[in-house]
């Protein structure tokens, strides 16, 4: 063991759950019951000119809860500075960040669904979801959270039963690369 690792292990139910491959049935049930919850409303928005031409579904949004949804004793958006985030969105960043939410939507879930790069889908999920409860729209957006952080929790198996599968041992990840990008690193070295 290292001299610096902390000699502590993880209860065997954690283990198996986030690196089992007979866990991966967990999670493709979740991965397919949340993808499509993001696909669907990535779909609504990529359809609706509302959110792709112009972005005025998402200017109106952001008024109000720039708004309404940041008084009183504790208000829905209970950070100011989320509040002039949404000012600015309100304002100026509608057109694109419209685009922008419905694209990532749609992606995050195609993503989830056929289990390519699950951990970063997952985490780009999270964040959208922070960003959809900073803005004061609870929901499901706490269920959401909560399977979010699981998922890239269990990034190494949550796409077994997916593309992840055959994509992760061939990208690898930064502190152990995979068969592509040792491949990429030594073509570039022959060409220098």
């Amino acid at each position: 063991m290292a001299r610096d690792a902390v000699p502590l292990r993880e209860p065997r139910f954690a283990r198996w759950l986030f690196t089992s491959t007979a866990a991966a049935w967990i999670w493709l049930a979740a991965r397919l019951y949340f993808g499509w919850e993001w696909l669907s409303a990535g779909w609504d928005k990529l359809t609706d000119p509302r959110w792709m031409s112009g972005g005025y579904a998402l200017q109106e949004f952001a008024q109000r809860a720039s708004t309404e949804m940041t008084q009183g004793e504790r208000p829905a958006v209970a950070y100011g500075w989320y509040g002039d985030v949404l000012r600015w969105v309100a304002s100026d960043g509608y057109p694109w960040v419209a685009k922008v939410v419905a694209i990532a939507e749609t992606t995050v879930g195609i993503l989830l669904i056929v289990g390519l790069l699950t951990g970063i889908a997952a985490f780009a999920g999270g964040a959208l979801t922070m960003s959809f409860g900073l803005a004061g729209t609870a929901g499901v957006n706490p269920v959401f959270f909560l399977f979010e952080v699981l998922c890239v929790l269990a990034w190494r198996n949550a796409g077994y039963i997916g593309l992840d599968r055959w994509a992760l041992p061939a990208l690898g990840t930064p502190w152990a690369p995979g068969r592509v990008i040792k491949g990429a690193r030594a073509s570039n070295r022959r060409i220098a």
